[in-house]
Formats: C-alpha cells, structure tokens, sequence
C-alpha cells in the first residue's frame, strides 16, 4: 500500500524583473515578494530572453531600455508565443514616448519613479487566483 502525502500549501506565483538600474531593481524585488511571489531578477534583456525560453513566469515586470536586448524585443517574442498567454506584463519605464503597440502588449504601464506602495498593490491584484 502506497502512502499519499497530501500538501496544503498554496503553490507561490513566480515573478521575473528585468531591470539594469540596480536600486530600482532592489525595490521592484521587495515590492513584488511582499505581494506575495517568488521573484528573480535580470539586468540585462539577453539573460532574462533565455531564462524565457524554459521558463513561464506568471509575472514578467520589464523596463524598455535595457542591455543587449530591449524590453519591446522581449515583449514582442513572448507575446507572440501562445505559451505566456497567462503572464501579466508590466511595463516600468522613464519613457513615456514608448509605441501604442508596445503598450497594447503589456497589462499595465507604470512610467518611472513608481511608488513602492503602488507596484506591491498592483503586483498583488495581478497574482493568478489559481495555480496549477
């Protein structure tokens, strides 16, 4: 007879900051792990694109202007692929002369400096209700 152990632990929602600006990255990872996720953090958009290519975050929060790949490259490659269909996106950028197509792409555009107190309630209303 085989021993079932059931667990009730709610499975953690993961989130992906990619982020060049250090400080900034230091506050997102705080904001969005005291809403409740697993976060990792990328400072340049080549890291960030091939951690994309096996893993699905249910978060991805993006700055534009990053090293070695753009952010509208990245948004623009996930989006394209039915498999991120459930990752939020939330665009963080000091621009705000950003295309409407890359802001069609994105759940939510924050424009730089973004409130600690906002990006940790917004991160929180984007968690998925479910996991499987």
């Amino acid at each position: 007879m085989t021993n079932i152990i059931e667990h009730n632990e709610p499975i953690v929602p993961h989130a992906i900051i990619v982020e060049d600006e250090e400080s900034l990255s230091t506050i997102f990872r705080k904001a969005i792990n005291m809403a409740g996720y697993s976060v990792e953090v990328f400072s340049n958009g080549q890291d960030a694109l091939n951690r994309l290519e096996d893993f699905i975050p249910n978060l991805l929060l993006l700055d534009l202007h990053l090293p070695q790949v753009m952010g509208d490259e990245i948004i623009d490659t996930i989006r394209e692929n039915p498999a991120f269909n459930d990752t939020r996106i939330i665009l963080a950028t000091a621009d705000a002369r950003f295309g409407s197509h890359i802001e069609s792409k994105a759940d939510l555009v924050l424009i730089k400096p973004i409130r600690f107190s906002t990006l940790k309630r917004l991160a929180a209303r984007l968690k998925p209700l479910t996991l499987h």
